[in-house]
């Protein structure tokens, strides 16, 4: 075991011998306590780090490689070693001026209480990533609360660094701070802003990670990949990725799609345009060659009845023909289309589902179809709607119905090559 006073008693001899040479011992103890730091910090970085990594590399589901969070937090931790060791030798170094002791020693200090917030912030991010691991973790980040602390833990490092390197304590100078309080504000002003639009995010669950939001005035459209203090970070569709302001999501309006991904279908709202010209009443030949559509057998059996039984009592009353109803084509047609989603696998007819019209416009009659995909999936919906409305623009010939759209002149230059030639 090391005796004190035999290790004194060499130190002044070896003093003593030097003496001679003015500086001598003053080098060789600087020259000794740099030799005893860098050997405190390959012993605490080679020994003690990479025991507690093997150890933690036993531990069931423990991340113990060199950029896990844990490790981090462990190597910062070290640092602080070497730098303790000057601060506790450069005061044994005779000959110093006590300026230079006092300033070494303040560094060191400094140095070990930034270690200690960088050290702070590493086990807030493994905090993050242990509470991101639970299943509710999506719908309540606290990704933005861990950054309001590390601002804190930082403003208070740097007070502390300050109030070190200038030589004075620390309430002094948080009570000049106060002076400036009026400056802080207006500087953290969108620090302030953000987590209190954090905190409404994530107390009413308006947006969460993985939701698929759309906000034009932010050129967003896509997934949320991040949520953080200051932005939230959105994937578009073209791969591209947007940062919205988080006091956006507060002041602005955006759509969320949740609600739809959650309900289990996505909504189909889209019109075929009729030309008016084409409606007319179904005649025997067009009444027959319908009836043959096995949607429609039971609607034509039906309105038969119905039309039957209002004719008859017509003519019991001695009314014209004229008064008798009828059915048209574009009321057939429209039964045919309700029917035809009702029986496609695509369309979830748990959810509503109607074919109606719309107010006529210069541009033909709206038929409008809204009904909802089984799928909430872009690729299946779109897949689906196609799938429908080929369909129908396909048949609706045979209703005698035609698609209004602006005609091209196309045709007409047909007929002028054709007269030409």
């Amino acid at each position: 075991m090391i005796n004190p006073a035999h290790t004194v008693q060499m130190l002044d001899n070896l003093e003593a011998t030097l003496q001679p040479w003015p500086g001598a011992y003053t080098a060789l103890m600087l020259a000794a306590l740099v030799l005893a730091a860098a050997l405190a910090n390959w012993v605490t970085k080679r020994v003690l780090v990479r025991g507690l990594r093997r150890l933690l590399s036993r531990l069931p589901g423990a991340d113990s490689g060199p950029g896990s969070h844990v490790m981090r937090v462990i190597s910062r931790l070290s640092n602080v070693v070497p730098s303790q060791v000057i601060a506790w030798g450069i005061v044994m170094v005779p000959d110093l001026p006590v300026a230079l002791t006092t300033l070494i020693v303040n560094l060191c200090v400094a140095w070990a209480v930034l270690t200690l917030a960088l050290a702070f912030s590493h086990a807030l991010d493994a905090a993050n990533a242990i509470y991101d691991r639970r299943p509710d973790a999506r719908n309540k980040p606290i990704k933005g609360y861990l950054q309001v602390a590390k601002i804190l833990i930082f403003f208070a490092a740097g007070l502390v660094i300050v109030a070190k390197l200038l030589g004075v304590h620390v309430g002094p100078l948080v009570t000049g701070l106060g002076a400036a309080t009026a400056v802080l504000m207006l500087i953290f002003q969108d620090t302030i802003l953000s987590l209190v639009a954090s905190v409404q995010i994530s107390g009413d669950g308006r947006v969460r990670l993985g939701d698929w939001i759309e906000m034009p005035s932010q050129n967003a459209d896509g997934d949320v990949i991040d949520i953080a203090l200051h932005t939230i970070t959105v994937q578009n569709w073209d791969k591209t990725i947007t940062t919205i302001p988080t006091k956006k999501l507060v002041t602005e309006s955006f759509k969320n799609w949740r609600g739809m991904q959650e309900s289990g279908g996505r909504r189909i709202k889209r019109a075929l345009y009729l030309d008016q010209h084409s409606v007319a009443f179904l005649d025997e030949t067009s009444r027959a060659a319908l009836g043959q559509f096995s949607l429609l057998d039971e609607y034509l059996r039906g309105k038969d009845d119905e039309l039957a039984q209002w004719n008859a009592r017509l003519r019991e009353q001695g009314l014209a023909e004229v008064n008798s109803r009828r059915v048209t084509n574009l009321g057939t047609f429209r039964a045919y289309i309700e029917r035809y989603l009702g029986s496609h696998p695509g369309i979830n007819t748990d959810m509503t589902l109607m074919v109606r019209q719309l107010e006529p416009t210069t541009e033909g009659l709206p038929l409008e179809i809204y009904c909802f995909t089984r799928s909430t999936a872009w690729a299946v919906y779109e897949g689906v709607q196609s799938d429908i409305f080929d369909h129908l623009l396909a048949i609706m010939p045979l209703f005698g119905l035609r698609v209004f759209q602006a005609s091209s002149d196309a045709m007409l230059m047909d007929a002028r090559e054709r007269l030409q030639r």
